[in-house]
């Protein structure tokens, strides 16, 4: 659902970019509160992770294609303010470096992709727990619904900004209805992937869930000056899985889907896309700015063989998102514990 150069008129584009600038700010004060020692690093590698997933199309429908988001997915692992600067990360990676979604146009691709869908999905998951049993079952269940509906409402959240600021003459409810619909499909991949990933992590390590910190009461340790979470006690019988080997399976993961699996994806254009090319929205698509990238289409450039070519971009892709996602996150939580430290607290703390 990268929304290319040219979709949406000037004026929408720029209050769009509004939006999404007052929704990163926020959260980055709101990740401060979600993000510690453990999870920091996590949410570097969530980003990672979700631009490499978003290199697999899967097929939806005749000619169709679609990707994960990913909203849902990180505002489950890492919580809604972190996963909306997850998805903030890849966009600005993939506009950049691949001339994957406008520049012009990141503002609405925020908008509908990371903020639409994390609001949404986490919404919908904190709403599912309040009546399900509180089992890693429930975590499971409740994240393949939230991101099912996720994508749809991203879907509507396009439709309701082309209204506004659409740049070709089409009526809005053909719009919606091939959105709406091509989009409930994806919507089933997205939450397979979700529940799937969500469900690994739980399984091994549900203290690094954000989503599932509810399941169980947990110690508070006063260390260096803010309360931390003390360690979650090893089922008897079965050694804990430690961060590091939670952070390595990840990486390792996100590199093998980036650099091979990636080049076995779906060749169909993305819903989107499809959606776009039937109703004519495409007619007025800019070149994109960064289309001489080295990078550009998910290839490098002067590389001939497609195998080779896409899967060193792909696997650039995870290192440079993982790169610039923890030095982010890693910004978040300093400044999160120098506003907690010692000196800051009320005297008597």
């Amino acid at each position: 659902m990268h929304v290319p150069d040219g979709f949406i008129n000037a004026p929408v584009s720029a209050a769009t970019g509004l939006v999404a600038a007052g929704a990163v700010a926020v959260s980055l004060r709101g990740a401060r509160r979600e993000l510690d020692e453990r999870t920091a690093p996590l949410a570097g590698l969530v980003a990672a992770f979700i631009f490499a997933v978003q290199m697999l199309n899967f097929p939806v429908a005749a000619g169709t294609s679609g990707h994960l988001l990913g909203g849902a997915l990180a505002a489950i692992l890492v919580g809604p303010f972190t996963g909306v600067l997850c998805v903030s990360v890849v966009l600005l990676m993939q506009g950049i470096l691949f001339a994957d979604g406008g520049l012009t146009a990141l503002g609405v691709n925020i908008t509908d992709m990371a903020i639409v869908t994390t609001v949404v999905s986490y919404a919908v998951f904190r709403g599912l727990l309040k009546v399900l049993p509180r089992r890693r079952r429930s975590i499971t269940a409740a994240a393949f619904v939230s991101a099912l509906l996720s994508v749809p409402a991203a879907a509507v959240a396009f439709t309701l900004i082309y209204a506004l600021g659409g740049t070709t003459d089409v009526a809005i409810g053909k719009v919606a209805t091939a959105m709406i619909g091509v989009h409930v499909l994806i919507g089933i991949g997205e939450a397979a992937i979700t529940a799937l990933t969500v469900g690994a992590v739980v399984a091994v390590r549900p203290d690094l869930v954000h989503g599932a910190r509810g399941l169980q009461q947990r110690l508070k340790l006063r260390v260096g000056g803010e309360l931390v979470d003390a360690a979650a006690p090893a089922a008897p019988g079965a050694a804990p899985v430690s961060r590091r080997k939670v952070w390595i399976t990840g990486l390792v993961t996100s590199l093998v889907l980036a650099g091979f699996v990636s080049f076995y994806a779906s060749a169909s254009p993305d819903g989107l896309e499809k959606v776009a090319k039937d109703q004519g929205i495409d007619q007025r698509t800019k070149k994109h700015h960064t289309e001489d990238s080295p990078l550009a289409g998910y290839g490098v450039k002067d590389i001939s063989d497609a195998r080779i070519s896409g899967g060193l971009a792909g696997v650039i892709g995870v290192g440079v998102t993982v790169v610039a996602g923890t030095g982010v996150f890693w910004a978040v939580r300093r400044r999160r514990t120098a506003g907690t430290s010692p000196a800051s607290l009320p005297e008597g703390v």
